[in-house]
């Protein structure tokens, strides 16, 4: 097991953790996460990572849209992690919970066929965000996929009040289109682009795609 590290929660603070789950639904994440899941194409037989999962909505939701899909999902929240794993069992699904952090998965080199990020980036230290990038690129397989949604950062759109009242701007400073794909480029993702925009409660959200090298 990796040594203990500090970690921005998935709601900002432990003790919002009971309500994130109905309070993101209530406010439009689920439909924003449904499209991520749409961008990514996913087929039958594939293997899939979401790193940062939280409390496991993404996973789980899917899971059930595919379930010949073998899902891992990985975050560095125990408390998360137990609500995510009681939320797949409840739902008869199977999939991999790991404790660990994004810029350092335990998995092997090229062994996802697409990995997924959804409103995670932005809790990431500094020195950990371009990390997460290099590590998705290492374990995605040849012509796998990346697909990230976040919220958009300063250069782009002013986030809602409810993004502000969870995370602080200094958070989200590098969300913005120019500093993702560097970023993505920088570790060796290939084609990196912003592929659409959604309006949230929660604030503008911005959806980007980049290759592992091998496509095409």
């Amino acid at each position: 097991m990796q040594p203990a590290r500090a970690y921005l929660p998935a709601a900002g603070h432990d003790w919002l953790l009971p309500l994130y789950d109905p309070l993101v639904k209530l406010l439009g994440g689920e439909a924003a996460r449904s499209r991520l899941i749409e961008q990514a194409g996913l087929q039958s037989g594939q293997r899939v990572l979401e790193i940062g999962c939280g409390t496991g909505t993404l996973a789980a939701a899917i899971q059930r849209k595919n379930p010949a899909i073998e899902v891992a999902a990985l975050d560095p929240d125990p408390k998360a992690l137990s609500l995510a794993g009681k939320k797949a069992a409840r739902q008869g699904l199977r999939i991999e919970f790991k404790l660990g952090y994004a810029g350092e998965l335990p998995y092997r080199e090229s062994s996802f066929d697409r990995v997924f990020s959804a409103f995670m980036f932005h809790h990431l230290p500094a020195g950990e965000k371009p990390r997460m990038f290099s590590e998705a690129r290492r374990v995605l397989k040849p012509g796998g996929e990346f697909h990230l949604v976040d919220f958009e950062g300063p250069e782009d759109g002013k986030p809602g009040l409810v993004a502000r009242l969870f995370h602080s701007s200094e958070h989200l400073a590098d969300n913005s289109e120019t500093r993702l794909r560097a970023f993505m480029s920088q570790a060796g993702l290939v084609a990196p682009e912003k592929v659409g925009r959604l309006k949230m409660l929660l604030g503008g959200a911005a959806y980007y795609r980049a290759g592992a090298p091998g496509t095409g």
